[in-house]
Order: C-alpha cells, then sequence, then structure tokens
C-alpha cells in the first residue's frame, strides 16, 4: 500500500472543518484591517531564499527542498549564433551566401511574436555579370523540427502576403527552419514542404535553474512586490494563506509540507510603513485573531533586534562571550557561533541553555534610534490593552529581521510553544535588488493553530450538519428528489440551506439511520403520494415531530431552528 511521504499528512474531514472556520474568521479578520490577499508560486529561485532568509541559516542550508530544473533552449543564444556566421561583411551590400537582417518594418512586431525573423540572403546572380542578388527569407529557431515550428513560418508568410501586400508585393518568401546540428532534421509527424531545415553547430542550452519549495513566504511577497512596482500604490498591507515546505524531523504540529497564514505591511518610508503605530497594528491584529478562532491564552513575547549596525556590535560581543563555552556546546551552536552568533539563541538543546543564559543581550547595544521606535510599540500596545512580555533573548530565525521582533506562544504546544513568529524586515527589498521598503509581518503555522484549537474545541463542534435529508421513497423517485434538492438549495444564497440527497433504491429504514448519522435536523420523504399531492412529510428527526408541508413552503419550514 502506498502511503503519504513522511512529514505529510492527509486533512480529512471532519477536522476539514476546524481549518475552514480558522481561514473564514482569519480572512474576515484581514479584511477589517484592509489587508488584501496575495497569492505567489509554491516555488521561487533558490537564490530569492539564499538572498531574503540567508545562507547561513538552518533553513537554507539544511531544510529546503531544491532541485535543478532542466535545461532550456535558448532561442536568442541560437539567432545571434546564426546572424555571427551568416551575416554580410557588408551590411549595405549584398554578398552572395550571406544575409542582411531586416531591421524596421512595420511587419517585424508579427513576424517576432511568432519566432520568425526576416532576412535578404545573397545568391549568386546568373550570367554573364554573376552579380550576386536576393531573395526575402523568414527564418525561424528551435530545438528539433516541429509541427509548431514549421506552422509560424507558414502563418508568418500568409500575414505578410495578406497584411502587408504592399511591402512584399509578389516577391517570393522563402522559408528556413534552423535547429542544432545534433538534432534530427526529420520528423515523420511533421509536414516540412518548402521549407528548407538547417543544422547549426553548437549548444543552445541554457543553464539549469535552481528552484525551491518555499519555505516560507515573505521572500517571495517582497520578490512579488518589487517585481510589480507596488511601491507605485504606497502602503501595501498583504496576506496569504497556503503549503510551505521544510526538510525538517517531523514533532507535533511540525510537518515536512506545512500550512501558514502570512501577513505583511510593506511600502516606501513615505507611506508611513517604517512607523512603529504599523507594529502595533499588526500585533493587534494578532491578537484579535487569535481570540476571534478562541484561542484565549496566548502569550505574546516582544523585543527589538535593532539595526544591522546594532548586530554588528552585538555579535562581536557574542563571539567574545561563547569563546570560552562553545567548545562543551551542541554542533549548531559551535557552527553558528562562527557563522552567526544570533542563532545561538535559537539552540533548544536543554544542556546548552545554562550557557545561553549567561550571554549578553541585544537590547544592550540598541542605537537610540531603534530604542525610541521600541518604546512607541509598546506605549501603543498598552494603549490598546494587548499585554506583552519582553523577552531580551528572543531573536527572529531569518536574517532579513530589523527592529520589532515577537512570538505568540500557548501552552497546549508543549516545549515548541510558538503559535507565531514575525518583526520587522526594514532591508529585505533592497537586499533582494528592489528599492527601500520598510516592512513588518508574521507568519501563523496554520498547522499549530488548529492543534491548539483542538484543545478548547473538536472538529464535530463547528462542522455544519445537514438541515435536511432528502429520501426518495420508490422506483422513479431519484428524479423528484433530485429537483426538490436543488429548489431547497438554491432558495435563499444568504441562508444557505445544506441539503443531503439519499437513493430510491434504500429502505425506509435505511434513509432514517443514514440521516441520523450524518446529523441532518430533518428528514424529506419524497414518495408518489407527496409528488402527487405537491406536499411532503417533513420530520424532524431530534423531536420527531412530523408534519406535511407544502411543496412551496417547504425551505422556510426548514430555516425555522
Amino acid at each position: 500500500m502506498i502511503k503519504s511521504p513522511r512529514g505529510t499528512r492527509d486533512l480529512l474531514p471532519p477536522d476539514t472543518a476546524l481549518w475552514n472556520f480558522v481561514e473564514a474568521a482569519v480572512r474576515d479578520v484581514f479584511r477589517a484591517y484592509n489587508f488584501h490577499e496575495i497569492r505567489t508560486p509554491i516555488f521561487e529561485s533558490t537564490e530569492l531564499f539564499a538572498r531574503g532568509v540567508g545562507e547561513e541559516t538552518d533553513i537554507v542550508s539544511k531544510e529546503m527542498f531544491t532541485w535543478q530544473d532542466g535545461e532550456r533552449f535558448n532561442e536568442r543564444q541560437m539567432i545571434d549564433a546564426w546572424l555571427e556566421k551568416n551575416r554580410a561583411d557588408d551590411p549595405r551590400q549584398i554578398q552572395a551566401g550571406r544575409v542582411n537582417q531586416y531591421g524596421t518594418g512595420s511587419w517585424l512586431a508579427d513576424l517576432n511574436a511568432l519566432g520568425v525573423i526576416h532576412v535578404l540572403r545573397g545568391i549568386q546572380g546568373p550570367p554573364p555579370a554573376n552579380l550576386p542578388v536576393s531573395r526575402e527569407e523568414f527564418v525561424a529557431f528551435a530545438p528539433n523540427v516541429s509541427f509548431d515550428a514549421i506552422d509560424n513560418l507558414k502563418k508568418a508568410r500568409r500575414i505578410a502576403k495578406e497584411r502587408y501586400a504592399n511591402e512584399f508585393g509578389d516577391h517570393a518568401i522563402y522559408l528556413r527552419l534552423v535547429v542544432p546540428a545534433n538534432a534530427s532534421t526529420s520528423s515523420p509527424w511533421v509536414d516540412r514542404e518548402h521549407v528548407e531545415i538547417e543544422g547549426l553547430a553548437g549548444t543552445f542550452l541554457s543553464s539549469s535553474q535552481s528552484l525551491t519549495l518555499r519555505p516560507e513566504n515573505t521572500a517571495g511577497i517582497v520578490r512579488a512586490y518589487i517585481e510589480h512596482k507596488l511601491w507605485e500604490r504606497g502602503l501595501n498591507k498583504f496576506f496569504s494563506l497556503g503549503p510551505m515546505f521544510r526538510r525538517e524531523r517531523p514533532q507535533k504540529g511540525r510537518y515536512r509540507q506545512f500550512y501558514q497564514i502570512d501577513a505583511e505591511v510593506i511600502g516606501p518610508a513615505s507611506s508611513g510603513s517604517e512607523s512603529p503605530a504599523r507594529d502595533a497594528e499588526i500585533l493587534e491584529l494578532v491578537a484579535t485573531l487569535l481570540d476571534r478562532v478562541g484561542i484565549t491564552n496566548w502569550t505574546l513575547e516582544l523585543n527589538s533586534v535593532g539595526c544591522p549596525a546594532d548586530r554588528v556590535k552585538f555579535n562581536e560581543a557574542l563571539r567574545q562571550a561563547l569563546a570560552p563555552v562553545v567548545d562543551k556546546m551542541c554542533a549548531d551552536c559551535q557552527r553558528r557561533a562562527v557563522t552567526n552568533p544570533l542563532r545561538v539563541f535559537d539552540c533548544k538543546v536543554p544542556e546548552d541553555q545554562p550557557f545561553i543564559d549567561t550571554l549578553p543581550t541585544i537590547n544592550q547595544f540598541l542605537d537610540e534610534a531603534c530604542r525610541t521606535h521600541y518604546e512607541a510599540v509598546k506605549t501603543i500596545l498598552q494603549a490598546v490593552g494587548v499585554p506583552y512580555v519582553e523577552n531580551p533573548r528572543l531573536v527572529r530565525g531569518l536574517d532579513y529581521y530589523t527592529r520589532t521582533a515577537f512570538e505568540f506562544t500557548h501552552a497546549a504546544l508543549g516545549a515548541q510553544n510558538a503559535i507565531l513568529g514575525g518583526g520587522r524586515y526594514d532591508g529585505l527589498s533592497e537586499a533582494l535588488g528592489g528599492p527601500a521598503a520598510p516592512g513588518i509581518g508574521f507568519a501563523i503555522g496554520e498547522d499549530r493553530l488548529v492543534l491548539s484549537l483542538m484543545e478548547i474545541a473538536s472538529a464535530e463542534s463547528v462542522v455544519r450538519r445537514p438541515d435536511a435529508y432528502v429520501a426518495p421513497l420508490g422506483a422513479g423517485m431519484n428524479r423528484e428528489a433530485a429537483r426538490i434538492a436543488r429548489e431547497l438549495r438554491r432558495h435563499d444564497p444568504v441562508a444557505d440551506l445544506v441539503v443531503e440527497l439519499g437513493d430510491e433504491t434504500f429502505r425506509l429504514k435505511k434513509s432514517f439511520e443514514a440521516a441520523d448519522k450524518m446529523g441532518a435536523r430533518y428528514i424529506l420523504i419524497v414518495g408518489e403520494n407527496e409528488v402527487a399531492a405537491d406536499a411532503f412529510a417533513l420530520k424532524h428527526l431530534a423531536s420527531g415531530e412530523q408534519v406535511t408541508v407544502p411543496r412551496a413552503e417547504l425551505a422556510q419550514r426548514i430555516l425555522r431552528k
């Protein structure tokens, strides 16, 4: 039997009802705070995470699912090589065996859209002068002889003759398809009539691209911000929901394919994106979100990791403090002490904690601007009534974080008790080649959020049970039952009746058992007598009350609670 891969799982009913409940509540909260959904690819260039997340982070160095994309045909490289080989020595003169490329003409855009270029080829003229003359050629380039390439050439010639008759007149247009010399120049499936096939020596494949399943989504969202010039919109408030992937050891609430709820506020400084008010709003949003889904005993841990200049000083102090003890710590801490000392604080090894407790803290190294920003965030949180505890040893696991860093934890998750984490990343856009764009965001591990919620509510408690079970009784009643079920489902989009449809092969007892098992409130009997009278037996399963209801009144009767 084939099973799901290690570190993954199937989400099944009724548990999915709890997930849907969470996601619906999350969307409602984001709407109230004027956030808008963004959807980015689930895989990106590996370079994005190496630059944005940090090559020395555990995520990039150990946990990413990365592969090399296959080599791709490089059409531009082939065109350049062919022109270099065939171009006339003097572009103003016709030269036998050489070509001059057309650089102007209103038709060029149409041809180029089909992957076709237009050239004049010099050929030996007739005696006695033997002067070279030219002929017009349309040339396409492809990795092999294919129907599409041949068809595009013929289509280009039709366009030239039909749309641009004034330019081309009755001139003959020759067609040429250039393919790599090592590619097959014949195909039993392609009609190559009137198309000359030319093999060109060389390798015309672009180097393969390294791609990675996204381990987090902030870098992808900032990449989209840069690619689409979203700073032109001012302040951007995004949210996303979807799967992430990390090759880590599975444990309670942690999977190799896991789900995140992500929110980001990003924009130019002139839009207010670097204001401490944005930090406080994000934190207040999270508090509202957790309260909305029913998680109340959360703890907000808060810290500032300063700016890059602060961390340079802090990292140096850490290296000095770690030097006498690092050889007694775990292998990861020994590596981090050299590559990124700040990440020693991420260590969860119990034996290392006494050493970590003696290390200096980042708040000893904050400059005045970072300290003022941090105090302003705390002041706003106090004003809106969001409780927090300061944790001077809290750091974020990704290199792009600056200033405000935070985690929300919940006791139901055990030792690894973080529901979500986030912080400010004012330099990430610039690190990815974009303009300055201060930002702040968070990512909720939805798996762990649902796990916390299961401590206080079962999936069954949020499952929407059928309002009515329609039971066809007797041969030929499936058709009538289906009509009634459709009428009920479409009666009122706001009321949104949930209707389950039975089968005429079921005996009445089996229909009652099926309705009861799925928790339907009513069972509606559809038999010959009911259809003839256009009135139907409707029984409330909990109370046992049964009434006969005219067809036109069924929906309203079922809507009564």
